[in-house]
């Protein structure tokens, strides 16, 4: 894995050149943590005009599921690492560049293509590493949904094996529902998988965490350490966070558990980078859920609790550089959701939200916005964190998304 000695300067013949795959409002904050330790930043997406498109050195446009289209944009930047922030992604291309090159993909090709669908992360954790899940069944097409849903038993939950933000996500609670939940997974699939689903045992737990868990290179070995930010409470609707929380109150005990069962996945897929592991806590058990191999929805939080944000520890730990994963002070997190359709959206509210103590506004620039569209983010901090939900909660409040 490529470890840069020198950084030169963006937009010249010495610049060290990242690719983002994906250009969302996580691609953005990561684009900006990378433009300010001197790196040129190219963001790619299927739409123009994407939030991450809006502050890099330069957009590019096109068909990220389309090979041919991504070996073309490659060998045109011949970028130095490529970092895919979505999961629709041509990753059989991804490997082969990697293979035949000198780029580097976040964390590894093969990671990323493992990890792009949650068919292989599924069966790396609960098949190869022994580590505790839900019952869970893959489906191709309905009627083999249907039987595995039967098989699961009810309630159960549906999702495409390919996603992103909850999308395609259902709640199953009676054999009536299985239609609509099948047509749901349908519209929100991405990429090749579309058609197939992994249905999962409904988990009674107490509550679910997002443990960033980080692998970087440690300064005096030169060799890759894992370190852990303090776990991330959230809220979700219909498969989408809605607020997160750090640090979520734990025992010790379960804390350990949960790094454990975090160190083992991530050293399983390997690279460097910043890693969103999402466990389920049921007493004093700790339930693997899902991976991510970059920044998390709901670790925007740690734009307002860490000593640095996670999108500032995936682009050093990318780099070689080192980390810091400290807390600095308790925070919380409001998503700002659409409530109309708008091809050019505008917020109100805002000197409202801002004139609360301890509160910071992300307005992520979408181009266009439709109701329940992630649009925003309200962070707070505070003494605690019931303080600083409710900052978050009345900021996220006060703004209003609205047609131009």
């Amino acid at each position: 894995m490529l470890t840069p000695t020198t950084f030169g300067t963006p937009l010249s013949k010495s610049a060290l050149r990242v690719l983002l795959l994906g250009s969302g409002e996580l691609g953005k904050e990561l684009a900006i943590a990378f433009m300010r330790i001197g790196v040129e930043v190219h963001a790619a997406d299927r739409y123009q005009n994407a939030p991450a498109q809006q502050v890099a050195h330069y957009s590019h446009t096109l068909d990220m599921t389309n090979g041919e289209q991504v070996a073309i944009l490659v060998k045109k930047i011949r970028p130095h690492f490529i970092v895919p922030e979505i999961e629709a992604i041509a990753t059989e291309t991804l490997e082969k560049i990697a293979a035949s090159s000198q780029v580097t993909v976040i964390p590894t090709a093969h990671a990323t293509r493992l990890t792009m669908d949650r068919e292989g992360i599924r069966r790396l954790a609960a098949e190869k590493l022994g580590i505790p899940t839900s019952r869970y069944l893959f489906a191709t097409g309905k009627e083999q949904m249907r039987q595995a849903v039967e098989k699961i038993g009810l309630p159960c939950i549906v999702k495409p094996v390919m996603s992103s933000s909850g999308k395609g996500q259902s709640l199953i609670k009676s054999p009536e529902e299985i239609d609509c939940a099948w047509n749901y997974a349908l519209e929100g699939g991405r990429g090749d998988s579309q058609g197939r689903v992994i249905v999962e045992q409904l988990v009674d737990f107490d509550y679910e965490i997002t443990l960033l868990t980080v692998r970087s290179l440690d300064a005096q070995t030169g060799q890759t350490i894992t370190s852990f930010c303090q776990p991330i409470g959230h809220r979700q609707e219909h498969g989408d966070y809605q607020e997160s929380w750090q640090p979520a109150p734990m025992g010790s005990e379960v804390l350990s558990k949960a790094q454990d069962i975090a160190e083992k996945v991530t050293s399983a897929l390997g690279g460097r980078g910043l890693f969103g592991v999402e466990l389920f806590i049921c007493g004093d058990e700790v339930l693997f859920s899902e991976v991510s191999p970059r920044p998390h929805d709901t670790g925007m939080v740690t734009m307002v609790t860490g000593y640095l944000s996670e999108f500032e520890l995936h682009a050093r730990a990318i780099l070689g550089l080192p980390v810091d994963t400290r807390l600095r002070t308790p925070g919380a997190s409001a998503v700002i959701s659409g409530t109309t359709q708008s091809s050019a959206p505008v917020y109100r509210g805002l000197a409202k939200a801002l004139s609360l103590p301890e509160v910071d506004i992300r307005l992520f620039g979408k181009p266009d916005c439709r109701p329940g569209r992630r649009m925003g983010v309200a962070l707070a901090r505070g003494n605690d964190i019931p303080q600083a939900l409710n900052r978050a909660k009345e900021a996220a409040r006060s703004i209003t998304v609205e047609d131009a």
